[in-house]
């Protein structure tokens, strides 16, 4: 199924489908300020065991990433601190991911690693999507770091390419070929760990 969205008029009808996806444990390809991205329902363990055999990742290895409405909602799942606070208020929603503390609120799969990836896009389509889901997203982008090409970026050809390893597609145009910015705060020493989209002075 592919349902098409629009940044700057996005459908309630349609984000719905997408919705209703999720939360019968589906998988979504769907487009962030970034790149395109594969998502589930982040709550939803079976869900997120499926993107991580799709992706060929170890959640006991590697780094799980959540995408949240908006900056109040992030406390939930990650622990923040005061200094992370005043960082993440300053740039999001924006094209970064802080690495912070998970929080107890996580199902034990993102507790391996004791660290969680946060994101606050600016897209008012993930916006609506997690609002009406009512949870986070997990999220991992559609291609590896260093291998950013047409499939990844243009959504007839993920879909072709996609079509049967996912349950929905959200086609938002043309996606970005920047990935995001991944700032670790597991201290208050922050360090850029990649430099991507994100511009920030530390």
């Amino acid at each position: 199924m592919i349902v098409r969205l629009f940044e700057r008029d996005t459908n309630l009808r349609d984000v719905l489908k997408v919705v209703s996806v999720l939360r019968d444990g589906g998988l979504i390809i769907y487009p962030t300020d970034t790149v395109y991205a594969i998502g589930c329902d982040a709550m939803n363990v079976r869900a997120v065991e499926r993107i991580c055999a799709l992706k060929g990742v170890n959640p006991a290895k590697h780094n799980l990433s959540i995408v949240c409405p908006d900056l109040s909602g992030v406390a939930e799942y990650a622990k923040v601190s005061n200094a992370a606070f005043r960082l993440m208020k300053a740039c999001l929603p924006g094209p970064f991911t802080f690495i912070l503390p998970t929080g107890s609120r996580l199902p034990k799969i993102y507790k391996n690693k004791k660290e969680v990836g946060v994101r606050v896009p600016d897209s008012n389509i993930d916006r609506m999507i997690t609002v009406e889901l009512g949870n986070p997203l997990l999220s991992m982008s559609l291609h590896d770091d260093d291998e950013i090409i047409e499939y990844s970026t243009d959504p007839s050809l993920i879909a072709e390419r996609y079509a049967d390893s996912v349950d929905l597609i959200v086609d938002g145009g043309e996606g970005g070929v920047v990935p995001s910015t991944v700032i670790s705060c597991l201290d208050d020493d922050f360090t850029i760990v990649r430099q991507g989209k994100g511009e920030v002075q530390l």
